[in-house]
């Protein structure tokens, strides 16, 4: 009897993946105009060829600001194509004396190609604080691990580019100097938190754009 009762329950999980497969889309091409979910966008009814195309990564960034940097995305916001596909893609423009700041991304391992330049990579673990850093010329790669603080800057003397992927559609960025110095919070609490004297961060908030 007892067997009789399994069976059913066997054969629900034999039919279970088969099923997710038959209900499985090829693509699901974002439609922007209906905003982000924690699943993703809703799919695009119509779709064409275009949308699974991208140009944006053809033209060098504008390196002309404090870090000497720019990051030019093709996430799902500019490439809709990639909405579901645990995929996307950035360009990175270093000019000479440039830096990456440290920065994480809260939802992507990050690969990148130099193609252009020659640079220092590292990122920094987060159970031992080891760091771990290569200098990477041109047709070099390396991997971020998804979470992680990491940064880059330009040792050569000419700009260097690099071609990035992501592990998911919308990797998310998080600048370090930016979150603490380029918002209000207070300059009191910063010198609590960052062991920086007021002359200090009162510098970096005027040079991020915060507030006292």
């Amino acid at each position: 009897m007892a067997n009789a009762m399994l069976l059913p329950v066997l054969l629900s999980f034999l039919v279970l993946p088969f099923s997710a497969m038959a209900l499985t889309q090829d693509f699901c091409v974002a439609d922007l105009s209906l905003g982000d979910t924690p699943a993703g966008y809703p799919c695009k009814a119509l779709v064409g060829a275009g949308d699974f195309y991208y140009n944006g990564l053809a033209v060098a960034g504008n390196t002309t600001n404090v870090f000497k940097a720019t990051v030019t995305p093709a996430s799902v916001a500019q490439f809709p194509g990639v909405n579901g596909l645990g995929i996307s893609a950035a360009r990175v423009d270093i000019a000479v004396g440039g830096i990456v700041p440290p920065h994480t991304h809260p939802a992507a391992t990050e690969l990148i190609f130099v193609t252009q330049g020659t640079i220092v990579a590292a990122f920094i673990s987060s159970n031992s604080n080891t760091v771990y850093t290569k200098t990477l010329y041109k047709g070099d790669i390396m991997v971020f691990p998804q979470g992680l603080l990491h940064y880059q800057y330009n040792i050569g003397t000419s700009p260097a580019v690099l071609l990035v992927a992501f592990s998911g559609p919308n990797p998310g960025l998080q600048i370090i100097a930016l979150a603490l110095f380029a918002n209000n919070l207070p300059s009191d609490v910063l010198q609590k938190l960052t062991y920086l004297n007021d002359t200090q961060i009162k510098n970096f908030k005027s040079t991020f754009g915060g507030t006292a």
